[in-house]
């Protein structure tokens, strides 16, 4: 067996090319760690994280000061071990944000890495369910876009063959998100799915008196609601509506995807694969919603999870927000409306190192042996 001989780190700042707001936030800054795993036999995983905003430095610390030192020596075929022995390590900081994107950021380097060794591309690696999936946009559906704007984003998105959009919600008023869906909907027509996303705005009173008006116009799910941790109020909210509740992405164990799925609040799972831990992870909350019979669907990183949407039975949809165009030559494939996952062997992520090593933060880049 091969072992890992060193461990690389670098961050760089994505700025997204658009304005993205929601009722919480407004996205001025991607920092992205990536690491880099070199075994003994000189093949190389490759493998990222992400924060929106800011966070990026306290992630890259504990990746280089704690985490991946753990690595070298490690047999690198042994990655659930290696999560699990990793995830113990720090146990005083679990479960949260900093050491899930920190161990997902190795996660995915490791199933990079075994991926290449095989010759396989991940989605065949783990389970090769479907070539190809429909896409959403939420691109065009910003809080702050007026409503003509909306109206023209999801016209266009139809014709590109997008089954559906998401439209952020959250205004100060419940008549302002009214007129904004009424004119989608009647816009795209009743053929095409329109999702809402409130991003924990709301307490279950206004969530549930906001409900009442996305059955109006059929919504595909009504995406966070209520602060992700409040189980039992998306459970009493799910039982009250028709609207499908979708939860996931600020989630970081499979405990807490466990509650959500047995008391039955989660309608729709979005399990994001940085937020979560990694791929290994991932895999086994997508297989608790199986068992459940309640689809994935998951947040951001689309060049990542067209891989593993593709790999599993129950992913229907794939979300479209470009992430990693500015440090990747080819990106992912989109054909009517469908993505595609690489068939190339690994993550299927083309890197462009000469533009990362051009917008990586200096002080952040290490090496370890």
């Amino acid at each position: 067996m091969a072992t890992i001989e060193h461990v690389e780190l670098c961050m760089v700042d994505l700025r997204p090319k658009v304005r993205r707001t929601d009722a919480i936030q407004s996205f001025v800054s991607q920092e992205t760690p990536l690491l880099r795993i070199t075994d003994s036999d000189g093949a190389v995983g490759i493998g990222y994280s992400y924060t929106i905003g800011q966070g990026g430095p306290a992630v890259m610390s504990l990746l280089a000061e704690t985490l991946a030192p753990q690595l070298i020596g490690q047999e690198a075929e042994n990655i659930d071990r290696i999560w699990r022995e990793l995830m113990f390590s720090t146990h005083a900081t679990t479960v949260g944000a900093i050491t899930s994107l920190a161990l997902a950021a190795i996660d995915t380097a490791l199933w990079d890495l075994r991926c290449k060794r095989a010759s396989l591309p991940l989605y065949r690696m783990l389970g090769g369910a479907k070539d190809s999936v429909p896409m959403y946009t939420t691109e065009g559906g910003w809080l702050h876009i007026d409503t003509q704007a909306l109206v023209d984003d999801a016209v266009a998105a139809k014709e590109k063959g997008f089954a559906g959009s998401k439209i952020k919600i959250g205004r100060p008023h419940l008549s302002e998100d009214r007129k904004r869906l009424a004119a989608v909907r009647k816009a795209v027509g009743d053929s095409s799915e329109i999702m809402v996303d409130a991003n924990q705005a709301f307490g279950r009173a206004e969530a549930t008196r906001r409900a009442r008006v996305l059955e109006e116009f059929d919504i595909a799910w009504f995406e966070e609601p209520m602060p992700a941790d409040d189980v039992m109020e998306h459970v009493r909210l799910a039982a009250s509506t028709t609207v499908p509740i979708a939860v996931g992405e600020s989630m970081y164990s499979l405990s807490q995807f466990k509650d959500y799925l047995t008391l039955g609040g989660a309608s729709i799972v979005q399990v994001d694969v940085a937020r979560i831990g990694g791929i290994t992870p991932w895999l086994k909350v997508a297989h608790m919603a199986e068992a459940h019979n309640v689809p994935v669907c998951p947040h951001f990183l689309m060049e990542l999870h067209v891989s593993l949407v593709c790999a599993i039975p129950n992913a229907p949809w794939l979300e479209y927000i470009p992430q990693l165009d500015d440090i990747t030559g080819s990106g992912m494939r989109m054909e009517n409306g469908r993505a595609f996952p690489s068939a190339e062997p690994g993550l299927g992520i083309d890197w462009d190192w000469d533009e990362i090593d051009k917008r990586r933060v200096d002080i952040l880049t290490t090496r370890i042996n």
